[in-house]
């Protein structure tokens, strides 16, 4: 591989052998060389390949502001927590997590302490995520000695979403949960209903608001020339629940400044259906 840019001495921007932009991270890999040479490939720790049309001059300017010990230590962590994929295939991911790890001790060094005020949303609304957040924490702290506190579990598990947006800015993040537990708050008035976040109809209805925003920030809704016959037939046979779904896509307009397709309100609609079939509020159980 031949070097097209030196960032510093841990990280420089190469060609592959395919003439593909790379990222390549090591210790001392840029150190008293300049474009034009050719890559030392014991130097190479890791290589990230910059993708959905990311600039890798941007991305190697972020990598080279990382240690490469923690971006080491993050991946290692990755891999004995079960997220060896995503650590292979989402480079932003890596970077983001690294970052942040960086960060924290950092911050723990000064005698800093973060608080996190969303973890009973973060538990209630991505429990998948939560869960291997707790496992990414415990594989670092294993090479830590415990330094990181509980509580960053919650910002891993943020990142952990924040992939699906093949992102490094939790904005969206942040936002998508807060019109989620909006929206679920919605549902439940429309129809006077208490959401157990512990049934498949609620966790479907959640993934199904996630994914509907990752369509949304990708400007890829459900869309064809004309309403799809199975909209129009969800439409006529659930009118209270449609009444409920176009209060949520007016939300979505309102937060997102986006239009929902009369397709994704139907799914909407589709989903709050389900989820009202719970007992009622103040209902009681009978046998």
């Amino acid at each position: 591989m031949e070097i097209l840019r030196v960032f510093n001495n841990n990280v420089v921007l190469a060609k592959d052998d395919h003439a593909d932009e790379v990222i390549l991270t090591g210790r001392g890999l840029g150190f008293q060389t300049k474009p034009g040479a050719h890559v030392d490939p014991t130097k190479v720790v890791r290589k990230f390949i910059p993708s959905d049309g990311r600039d890798p001059d941007h991305m190697a300017e972020m990598l080279s502001c990382i240690s490469p010990d923690i971006i080491q230590l993050v991946t290692d962590a990755m891999q004995a927590s079960g997220l060896k994929e995503l650590s292979q295939n989402k480079p932003m991911l890596v970077m983001a997590l690294s970052d942040h790890v960086g960060f924290a001790l950092q911050r723990i060094k000064k005698g800093i302490a973060v608080e996190y005020p969303l973890q009973a949303e973060v538990e209630h609304l991505y429990p998948e995520e939560y869960a291997k957040a707790n496992e990414l924490l415990h594989a670092l702290n294993a090479k830590l000695n415990d330094v990181l506190p509980k509580a960053e579990a919650i910002a891993f598990a943020l990142h952990l979403v924040n992939a699906g947006f093949s992102s490094g800015d939790l904005t969206y993040t942040y936002t998508m949960t807060g019109i989620i537990q909006q929206m679920l708050a919605v549902v439940e008035s429309s129809c006077n209903v208490t959401l157990d976040s512990s049934s498949i109809n609620v966790g479907r209805f959640i993934t199904h608001l996630r994914y509907l925003f990752v369509r949304i920030h990708q400007h890829k809704q459900l869309e064809g020339d004309e309403r799809s016959p199975i909209a129009t037939a969800i439409m006529q046979s659930y009118p209270e629940a449609m009444d409920c779904a176009q209060k949520l896509a007016t939300i979505v307009e309102l937060r997102f400044d986006v239009n929902l397709t009369d397709d994704e309100i139907a799914y909407l609609a589709l989903h709050v259906y389900r989820v009202a079939q719970q007992p009622k509020v103040g209902s009681k159980n009978r046998q």
